[in-house]
């Protein structure tokens, strides 16, 4: 078994007497060809190739084949299925809120018409997808290329992150059952899933190795990524506690968890000049996707409700699925509180609320995604042979035919 890793900071010159395993600190070693001054091409370079070397292959390669077993399962069933030719391969996944990334970043936003619905959409992702079109000339493929780069960053840096408090059995059950969450393909296609949970992931793991301003920088992207991304604030200050109580040593570095929100700023921003409305948004959520803030009670009352329409399809993905991972989400929020750090206990409840708190509840199973801390749930549940069958089974079959509603077309979350 694969020793446990501990976060490391330079700052902190307490003893194993003084604090507890999980928050000592060991000095990272500096290879000789590190040393000097300045940023040099040789330095850089060897860097680079340091940490190419040193990436969990393993790792990478089973993140790619799970996707690529997605994606071909996905085109064989359309085929299959729709008992016609697809007509494109990426076709059949660009579907929903697929068409808007890809809409904002040929055009960017517009305050006027039908595309002014695209302002609830956040910047990061197409503008990412945008940048990449540069290179390969394709804006579908460029989207596909963002979410392939953001799922494998997201994969090793949840291995990295469980393996600092669990065994490696965890650190890569996690990974898998990430991969595998019903609603899994959403982080191997064209929507911002996998990059918002690479930079959640990325800011607990910056804060756990006391890299704050690095926390800082992630958190501005993830606000420019999701409006949940400022669940990011409290959690990061509820790490700032636990270290304060471990060492009771005040770091102005923790001040830099208060510029994440300026990335929702920017986002405001971008509504202004668009539509002369800071929190256009807001009012355009409510027009197009009767979403509107309430108490959490209202939209699962509503969920209950459309368990019992005569429409079967309906029933069933709009009512019985959405209450499952609904359930889902609030008791992993309280297992989490259990087992898992406070800092992620916060992470789900803000997400859960985020999710919950509107009149109409819509698409829970696709945001329950970016609860990672689900994942580390069931990798310790996975350490029982038969939790592991159970989560695994479940996973897949419905993995299986959320990916072959999807590709037809019906909305599948």
């Amino acid at each position: 078994m694969k020793k446990r890793q501990v976060p490391t900071s330079p700052e902190l010159q307490s003893t194993e007497a003084d604090n507890p395993p999980s928050t000592q600190t060991a000095r990272k070693e500096i290879a000789p060809a590190e040393l000097g001054n300045g940023w040099t091409t040789d330095r850089i370079t060897t860097i680079v190739r340091q940490q190419w070397q040193q990436l969990n292959w393993s790792l990478v390669w089973m993140i790619l084949a799970v996707k690529g077993l997605i994606l071909v399962f996905g085109v064989q069933s359309y085929l299959i299925l729709a008992d016609k030719p697809i007509g494109g391969y990426g076709w059949i996944w660009n579907r929903w809120d697929s068409l808007r990334h890809i809409r904002i970043a040929k055009i960017g936003y517009v305050g006027v018409g039908a595309d002014k619905a695209d302002l609830i959409g956040f910047p990061l992702y197409p503008w990412l997808v945008w940048l990449f079109s540069f290179i390969f000339q394709n804006y579908l493929l460029s989207a596909f290329i963002v979410s392939s780069l953001a799922l494998i960053a997201a994969g090793l840096l949840l291995h990295k992150l469980v393996l600092i408090d669990l065994p490696e059995s965890v650190a890569w059950n996690s990974v898998w059952f990430m991969l595998i969450f019903p609603t899994a393909y959403f982080l191997h296609i064209n929507y911002n899933e996998s990059l918002f949970i690479a930079l959640a992931i990325g800011c607990f793991l910056a804060a756990r190795y006391e890299q704050w301003l690095l926390a800082g920088i992630l958190g501005i992207f993830l606000c420019l990524t999701r409006l949940n991304g400022l669940v990011i604030v409290p959690a990061l200050l509820i790490e700032v506690f636990l270290q304060y109580r471990a060492n009771r040593r005040w770091q102005w570095q923790w001040l830099w968890i208060l510029v994440a929100p300026l990335g929702f700023g920017i986002y405001l921003l971008l509504n202004q000049y668009a539509a002369g409305d800071a929190f256009a948004f807001t009012a355009i959520g409510k027009e197009y996707y009767q979403k509107s803030l309430s108490a959490p009670w209202v939209g699962i009352v509503g969920l209950y409700d459309l368990m019992w329409r005569p429409e079967i399809s309906r029933t069933q993905m709009h009512g019985v699925q959405e209450i499952v991972f609904t359930v889902l989400g609030a008791v992993g929020t309280i297992a989490c509180g259990f087992l898992l750090r406070p800092s992620y206990t916060v992470w789900m409840a803000g997400n859960w609320l985020l999710f919950v708190s509107s009149g109409l509840i819509l698409s829970v199973p696709r945001y329950t995604l970016v609860m990672f801390p689900i994942f580390i749930l069931f990798a310790r549940f996975a350490e029982r042979r038969f939790w592991n069958s159970v989560i695994t089974v479940w996973s897949l079959l419905f993995l299986a035919l959320f990916v072959a509603l999807f590709v037809q077309g019906p909305w599948a979350f």
